[in-house]
């Protein structure tokens, strides 16, 4: 016999005990008049006992049916209990989070939602790594990744919780010591401020409508955060792809310009990576307040 089987049979057992007819244990639990008799038949089959003395009116407990409620009640009484508390925690979730992300994301996007989320959810605890290391979430006991573009890794369960958009800008001063380009092909003779190392080859990938190219380019410094390049970006070394959100004060004052602005580049999708599907109450608060609030798409 299942024990599963059983603990579901003994609930039903109380609640038949409970109300005193089939009919109306049906109504309350919702379990179907004819399977709620087979039940409790098979039960009193497998332990060799009458559990219910049957009259037209009512369901009464046998002597022996009597003892075994006393000691069924209470534990169908504490799961429901248990069962109501793990409700209120999805609806009130408290706990631990350790989450990863990218320096600058966490920075720009991240940061200023910490406050609106710990006071939304007062039972939560953050712990906050911003690396540019891809964490590995099993080694380091993380509950959550986030990060920008393709994820790779076996085993692992992806959330799309929105898009990061990019575009070119470049320096007033660079602009007008190096020319302003006219066509995506002319970046191929500017400095790029690329991700990644300088001794590898890259390629922006630009679209206008229909048409896509895809362009060579080369500069003198291999960087991965993000928040440096948009530094040396104002400082005159080249130019940029940058996502317009976290540049949008530097364009206001002047010290950043869009290049191309007919083109647009590749966005980079957010996601939110964990090793499994069943992840905790406060995992998910903070996963479903992130897609809520991020509305970067």
């Amino acid at each position: 016999m299942n024990k599963f089987t059983a603990l579901d049979d003994m609930a039903l057992f109380v609640a038949v005990a409970q109300a005193g007819s089939l009919n109306k244990a049906s109504t309350q639990t919702g379990v179907p008049l004819a399977t709620l008799s087979r039940r409790i038949a098979q039960m009193e089959q497998r332990l060799a006992v009458r559990l219910f003395e049957r009259s037209t009116r009512r369901l009464t407990l046998t002597a022996a049916a009597q003892r075994f409620y006393e000691r069924c009640e209470p534990v169908v009484a504490q799961a429901l209990l248990a069962e109501e508390a793990l409700r209120e925690t999805a609806e009130r979730p408290e706990g631990h989070v350790r989450v990863t992300m990218p320096v600058d994301f966490g920075q720009f996007w991240v940061a200023p939602l910490v406050p609106e989320f710990l006071a939304r959810f007062p039972g939560i605890s953050l712990d906050l790594d911003l690396s540019a290391q891809v964490v590995d979430l099993r080694a380091e006991a993380v509950d959550v990744a986030l990060r920008l573009g393709t994820v790779r890794g076996e085993q692992l369960v992806v959330r799309r919780l929105g898009r990061v958009e990019q575009a070119l800008f470049a320096s007033p001063q660079y602009l007008a010591r190096a020319g302003r380009p006219k066509q995506p092909a002319d970046l191929s003779a500017h400095q790029a401020l690329v991700l990644g190392s300088a001794q590898r080859s890259s390629r922006w990938r630009l679209s206008q409508g229909k048409e896509v190219v895809e362009v060579p380019v080369r500069g003198p410094l291999g960087l991965n955060n993000i928040g440096m390049v948009q530094r040396l970006t104002e400082q005159g070394l080249g130019v940029a792809m940058l996502p317009p959100q976290q540049v949008r004060d530097s364009v206001l004052a002047g010290r950043l310009e869009p290049v191309l602005p007919a083109w647009a580049a590749p966005s980079l999708p957010l996601q939110a990576v964990t090793t499994t599907r069943l992840v905790s109450a406060a995992v998910r608060a903070w996963l479903d307040f992130l897609a809520q609030r991020l509305s970067l798409d």
